[in-house]
């Protein structure tokens, strides 16, 4: 189950949502550093995440499921955020070439058809990244957190998932090591609890972080699937028997070095 919106947007106005935010932020912009002429969609509650790339990217859209609930964004200008779905987005087919997913896959009840509709609508060559807690980390046990409901999943429980759904996990990132308690001295110490959890301690991290990108299967043309065969016509050596001849076969052959002319069909024996 998705956790509500109004809990949703308490928590990242919040002191330790705000760094929680900026780490997470932070090794996302590693990971995807240009966007640029391409079309970004956030599926979940993406919104903390997409502002870096509103003025980057050729567009930046966000669908937040029904069963969360919706909040208007951005405050400046007009709406970017649409109420949806996640089993039935409201894009065209290769129309998407970048999908951040947060706070989806941990708390949705449809997570195949969430995924086949993120595969349906990448472009060729697009990428979906996924954002989930981490099952052994501190903040997937810190229920006051978002990061503390739902499903938390290992980084081979992800790559599976986005396996058995058409994608090839491409890059493992990890992110949010700091304890996730809102004490003012954590927060400010938070980008030296990253640097040194993530040189010795990636396994406890807050949340885990795969790239995919979309498998296309190899096809066969259908005209090369109604291509006729070529069959051979066989003439028997004399004193063997003579099979039935087949329509549309060659009118001559050679036997014994002699040319034969297949004037007649032979009669079937």
């Amino acid at each position: 189950m998705y956790t509500d919106i109004v809990d949703l947007r308490e928590f990242y106005e919040s002191g330790l949502g705000q760094t929680a935010q900026r780490m997470i932020r932070r090794r996302i912009r590693t990971i995807w550093p240009d966007v640029r002429d391409q079309i970004v969609l956030g599926v979940g509650y993406t919104t903390p995440y997409l502002r870096p790339f509103m003025g980057e990217a050729d567009r930046v859209v966000a669908v937040m499921p029904a069963s969360q609930g919706v909040s208007f964004w951005p405050a400046e200008g007009p709406g970017m955020v649409a109420l949806g779905d996640e089993a039935d987005l409201p894009f065209g087919d290769n129309t998407i070439d970048r999908v951040l997913l947060v706070h989806g896959l941990e708390g949705t009840e449809q997570l195949r058809p969430m995924m086949r509709e993120i595969w349906r609508v990448l472009a060729g060559g697009g990428r979906v990244l996924a954002v989930v807690p981490n099952r052994r980390g501190l903040w997937a046990r810190a229920d006051w957190t978002p990061f503390g409901h739902g499903f938390p999943y290992s980084a081979s429980q992800l790559k599976q998932v986005l396996r058995d759904t058409m994608f090839v996990p491409e890059r493992t990132r990890h992110a949010l090591f700091m304890p996730p308690l809102r004490s003012h001295f954590l927060q400010k110490t938070a980008p030296a609890w990253e640097e040194v959890g993530g040189r010795w301690f990636k396994a406890f991290a807050g949340v885990t972080m795969i790239e995919a990108s979309k498998q296309i299967f190899a096809g066969v043309s259908r005209r090369a699937a109604q291509q006729p065969v070529k069959r051979r016509l066989i003439v028997p050596l004399p004193g063997g028997a003579a099979p039935a001849a087949r329509s549309g076969s060659p009118r001559t052959t050679i036997v014994g070095g002699d040319s034969v002319d297949c004037q007649q069909p032979y009669p079937r024996t």
